[in-house]
Parts: C-alpha cells; structure tokens; sequence
C-alpha cells in the first residue's frame, strides 16, 4: 500500500510549527505561554528579562536549528546518492576536519603564538572563529573539487577525503601539544556544536545564506536521481557523470562548510535523517527525498536543542551530545529493517 506523501508532509510541517513554538516556550527559565504570545506579537511585555530571553536567546537558537538542520540533512542525502554509500556522511570528505584546523589555526595557533588566542577577543573573536573555519572548510573542499577532476571512482575520492581528515586531525594534535590548557578546552567546547553560538547579525546572514543555498539545491533532483541510475545509464541518458558529481559535491560541501562554520561540528543529523526519510516514505525518488530530507532536519534539530536545554537544567548540554543520542538508533534500526527487507525478498 503507497503512503500519502502529503499527509507525511503535512504532519511534518506541523511538528516543526510545535517543535519551534516549543523552543520559545521551553527552557531553563519557565515563561508562561501568554507571555510569549504578547512578546512576539503585541510587543507588550511585563518582564524585560523574559523579552530578552525569547529574542536574544531562544528565537535565535530556533532559527538557527531549523537552518542548520534542513542543510546537513540535505547534504548527507547528496553524499550518500553521489558515493552510493549508507554511511556517507556530511563530513565524510573531511570538509568538517577542514573547518576544525581553521578553527584551530584561530584558537591554538594564535595563542600559541600571540600569548592570548583570538577567540578571546569578543565580537573580533567570534567574526575570526567563522572565518577560519570558513577558509579551512573550503579550502579542503577545493582540493577535492581537483581531486574529483583526476579520479573516476567515487571510492578513491572517498578515501582521499578521510586521508585528508586524519590529516587534519594530526596537525590539530601537534597545536593541542603545544598549547595551554585554557585554549584546549576552548577548541574542545568549539567541537562538541551548538546552536546557541551565534547571535546578532550573525543569525540574519547565516539564515539568509541558508535561504539561499537550500533552494538552489533542489536544482540537483533530476541529476541526484540519474546518478542513482548508475554511471553506465546516466551517461546514456545524456548526464555528464563528472561534472555532475562536481556539482553535488560542491553543493554539498558549501553547506557543511557554513553549518560548520556557524555552528561547530554537528554530528548524526546529516547521516540519519536521510535514512529516516527513505524509512518514512518507502523511496528513492529525490523529488520526495529532498524536500522530506529538509524537513525532517529542521524538526530533529528543533527537537534536540529543545532536548539540550531541557526545562529545569541550568546551561545547556552539547548539541552533539543529543544528535548522537537520537541519530545512532536511528540509523542502527533502518539499517536493520532494510536488512530484514532484502532477507524477507
């Protein structure tokens, strides 16, 4: 029996619509739901403090989970279509290891070198972290975008990506080695992502950026579905295999290299939702697959800030702690049921 894709849909786009209101509502700091209806809406509110937590904290945090969501998700779907590989993952070309080392450079490097590190340098601090993993992460993906050019199996380009990341990482080890332990723990916390770094005007040119680079993405559906043809089909049908893997690639990596850079590191959401969605609709079709990819990103990343932030804990727990939490089962348990599938036939 077929499922009805629009009803799926739907109760998606209204789990986000929950989700989202939940983010404002939630927190640390309980405020009535009439309160925040008078904040966002009537701009009258009794308590500054609460006005400046739904604006300046928690608006933000949703927002910036629904973009960064919807981007990895669609990402990871894009590298496991182009490797035709289950486990591909948003960061399986080390463009994440790409923008760890820009970070690096920013925070061990210069203070290793400066005596005090740049990321203690507030707002300049803040702008230097985006931008060193923004050149790191591009950087990386430059030189696969070469690589790409000169190898023909996805394999080799494969490994060559996690070469690059083990790379990546030796060179942060030798920065870690030789620098204090106040800017260690900075990288680390850097590394384990959150929603909540980014703030001020940050937050408008990272979801206008998002906006614009999520749609374009949707121009790949016709070439994503011909790939999963296979190379000898796709080429008969008229697709230029190497100059659409450089697209999908780049594509994808542009995104990981923003979220990244906004971000951190987020793990889990870029390699479960794409199997989650495949689970879902019970297809290949990337005319399903990407929009339902987006959708179902936003909503697993509004529900795990919601979840690291839970009412009644002080602080916030690592995103990363709960993307692993609730994208490792996931993934274990379609994995299983596809094995089950293909037992059964």
């Amino acid at each position: 029996m077929r499922r009805s894709v629009p009803f799926y849909m739907l109760m998606i786009v209204v789990s986000i619509i929950l989700l989202f209101i939940f983010n404002l509502v939630f927190g640390s700091i309980s405020i009535p739901v009439r309160s925040i209806w008078n904040i966002l809406f009537t701009q009258s509110c009794e308590n500054e403090i609460w006005r400046n937590i739904v604006w300046k904290s928690r608006m933000p945090q949703a927002l910036i989970s629904l973009a960064a969501g919807a981007g990895l998700s669609i990402s990871g779907l894009q590298m496991q279509t182009v490797f035709r590989n289950p486990l591909a993952g948003p960061s399986v070309l080390g463009i994440s290891s790409g923008a760890s080392l820009g970070v690096a450079f920013v925070i061990l490097l210069s203070g290793s070198l400066a005596g005090v590190a740049l990321s203690n340098m507030g707002f300049v601090g803040e702008l230097a972290l985006t931008f060193g993993a923004i050149v790191g992460a591009l950087s990386v993906m430059a030189i696969i975008v070469f690589v790409s050019q000169k190898v023909r199996g996805n394999v080799t380009l494969l490994i060559i990506g996690v070469m690059i990341g083990y790379v990546a990482s030796a060179i942060i080890g030798v920065m870690k080695f030789f620098s204090v332990e106040e800017d260690i723990r900075a990288y680390v916390i850097w590394g384990l992502g959150s929603f909540s770094r980014v703030s001020g005007n940050q937050v408008f040119v990272f979801v206008l950026i998002m906006a614009i680079l999520i749609p374009l993405s949707f121009l790949l559906i016709k070439t994503l579905n011909l790939l999963l043809l296979g190379d000898a089909y796709a080429r008969n049908l008229g697709l230029n295999i190497k100059r659409a893997r450089l697209l999908v690639i780049t594509c994808s990596g542009v995104l990981v290299a923003v979220v990244t850079a906004y971000c951190g590191p987020v793990i889990f959401l870029g390699l479960a939702v794409p199997h989650l969605c495949r689970g879902i609709f019970h297809t290949s079709d990337h005319r399903i697959l990407m929009p339902a990819s987006c959708l179902v990103g936003a909503a697993l990343a509004l529900a795990c800030n919601l979840i690291s932030r839970m009412p009644g804990f002080e602080g916030a727990l690592p995103v990363n702690s709960v993307t692993a939490l609730v994208g490792a089962p996931v993934v274990v348990s379609v994995l299983f049921n596809k094995r089950k599938e293909e037992i059964n036939e």
